[in-house]
């Protein structure tokens, strides 16, 4: 085991505290990486809010990039390679894996296998198999994408989820076909990556929903073609001025379970909704079942915006060199590890594209 620094979380709603922790050093399959930065997703602060449910002590941080300084028997990726870190780990020959669908792999693993311990060695919870909100990490090879040097630190850190999640939601999970309208709920980091994928894909109309005006702005620069602000009274009935047809695809992003109330209502006939952003675990959302059938709505479950990672960076890295991708752009602030409290709370106002720490 060795020494590495940490933002350790010790239970619901408690600051991070800054801390020595051992990690193991990687076995079958794993790599060890030296984190250069970490992105700060709504999915971090969700489990340290207790939205959803994991033991304590626990490292969070999914989001990252780093460069592989240990390579474990029966891995391909060389010492010194740079490479994205996510959450999908998949086993490659699961029922699930071997049809493609990476993201739902079926292999069982322990998150309190021993990979990170306390310096009394009390085993951490290994967070979304990542633990990356620390100096370094020890991950299955699958989680790990090769990343060029021409992106920078900060930027490629937001592709390994929101930008994945975002943009997968609308070309693999939605198929955002050429001509049709889409709308996208939220214009988070999320949310502009989803504008992003269905620009790409072709879409005629993408019209951005949110709470906040100067989001909206923000959406337009990211290729949204219109924005409606949610604040005012029925904001679906104004999308039947833009589109009178109504939606073809809804890309909810936000995890919250009002925008999932609302969502059906901007659909036209054989409309389908993306679920993207995840609410906490208790939330709940009603619908018409009468209208999704007589309408003949769809609704798609996208976790990590159904992200093969052999398939989908290395044409994500071809579009920012062309310079239809913005990456950098993303990057709303960066911050130092021992400022992931303050990052945390800026993150929370929801004003922040992504915050992003830097190692």
């Amino acid at each position: 085991m060795e020494t590495i620094r940490a933002a350790v979380s010790h239970g619901v709603g408690e600051p991070l505290v800054i801390e020595q922790i051992q990690l193991s050093p990687p076995g079958d399959n794993q790599l060890r990486i030296q984190i250069e930065a970490v992105a700060i997703c709504h999915s971090d602060i969700t489990f340290i809010d207790g939205g959803w449910d994991c033991p304590f002590p626990a490292v969070f941080g999914h989001e990252a990039v780093g460069r592989v300084t240990v390579a474990g028997p029966g891995t391909k990726t060389p010492v010194g390679t740079r490479v994205l870190v996510t959450l999908i780990r998949s086993c490659g020959t699961c029922p699930t894996c071997s049809s493609g669908d990476r993201v739902h792999c079926e292999d069982p693993r322990d998150h309190m296998n021993g990979v990170i311990q306390t310096m009394e060695g009390q085993p951490i919870f290994h967070a979304m198999n990542c633990a990356a909100f620390a100096e370094a990490v020890v991950v299955h090879e699958s989680q790990t994408a090769p990343i060029p040097e021409s992106i920078s630190v900060a930027g490629a850190a937001t592709m390994a989820c929101g930008g994945i999640t975002g943009i997968g939601s609308a070309v693999n999970t939605a198929k955002v076909r050429p001509g049709e309208t889409v709308v996208v709920i939220g214009a988070g980091g999320v949310g502009l990556n989803a504008i992003q994928g269905a620009y790409i894909a072709g879409a005629a109309r993408i019209v951005a929903v949110d709470m906040v005006e100067s989001k909206l702005d923000d959406a337009q620069a990211f290729g949204a073609t219109d924005g409606i602000l949610a604040s005012g009274p029925s904001p679906w009935r104004r999308l039947r001025r833009i589109a009178p047809r109504g939606a073809d695809v809804v890309l909810v992003t936000v995890g919250a379970p009002v925008a999932y109330d609302t969502a059906p209502k901007y659909l036209g006939v054989g409309g389908r909704i993306a679920v993207v952003g995840m609410p906490h675990q208790d939330a709940t959302a009603t619908y018409s079942p009468m209208n999704f059938g007589y309408a003949g709505h769809q609704m798609l479950g996208s976790l990590m915006g159904d992200t093969v990672l052999s398939r989908d960076i290395p044409w994500m890295v071809d579009l920012h060199g062309q310079g239809r991708l913005k990456v950098e752009e993303m990057v709303s602030k960066t911050w130092s590890l021992e400022q992931i409290n303050e990052a945390i709370a800026d993150t929370r106002t929801g004003a922040a594209r992504r915050n992003v720490i830097l190692l």
